[in-house]
């Protein structure tokens, strides 16, 4: 990728040779593999078999997942967090494999509603619960730096499986659960 980063930097017109920029196309590969390690990842890596048996039937919540994606169209940043839920039925993951989950997805090149979507039903294969619930807000660099540059504005994207989606009373104790205290 090295001499693909330097073609750019030539086609902007910039001098790849200056002090500055010498050492540019290797730090912009290396960033871009960094960026994009999902494509590297499995489920099943990420699991690592921490899949345990459990009595519990109630809702496992984990709020506020810092994610860092890149979007597919202009190949900038979107910047946010990730909700998810799920009801178990007879298994739990371990708290870290959700994090690590939402970020094998998000180290993908993505616009965020296949995003959630995607972690979503990575959620629903690997717990076989009752029903998972996925929520996502993000900023979008896209939107921000270039074409109508709103500063202020978020995206909210959320997939509902399983009785998050039948059944309402599960969907709104989710989604009120995830926004805190008022």
């Amino acid at each position: 990728m090295h001499n693909e980063y330097k073609k750019i930097i030539e086609q902007i017109g910039e001098d790849p040779e200056r002090e500055g920029l010498l050492k540019t196309p290797d730090r912009a590969a290396r960033a871009m593999e960094f960026l994009t390690q999902g494509y590297g990842q499995t489920l099943e890596q990420i699991l690592n078999n921490a899949v345990f048996e459990s009595d519990s039937d109630e809702m496992v919540i984990v709020r506020d997942i810092e994610l860092y994606s890149m979007c597919e169209h202009h190949l900038l940043p979107f910047i946010g967090k990730c909700h998810v839920a799920y009801l178990p039925r007879g298994k739990v993951i371990g708290l870290s494999k959700v994090a690590r989950i939402v970020d094998m997805y998000a180290r993908r090149l993505q616009i965020q509603e296949n995003l959630t979507k995607q972690i979503a039903d990575a959620m629903e294969t690997v717990t076989g619960g009752q029903g998972v619930g996925v929520v996502v807000e993000s900023k979008h660099l896209c939107m921000m730096m270039r074409g109508v540059q709103k500063q202020n504005s978020t995206m909210t994207t959320s997939v509902m499986l399983g009785r998050f989606k039948t059944d309402i009373n599960t969907r709104n104790e989710f989604l009120n659960l995830i926004r805190g205290p008022t």
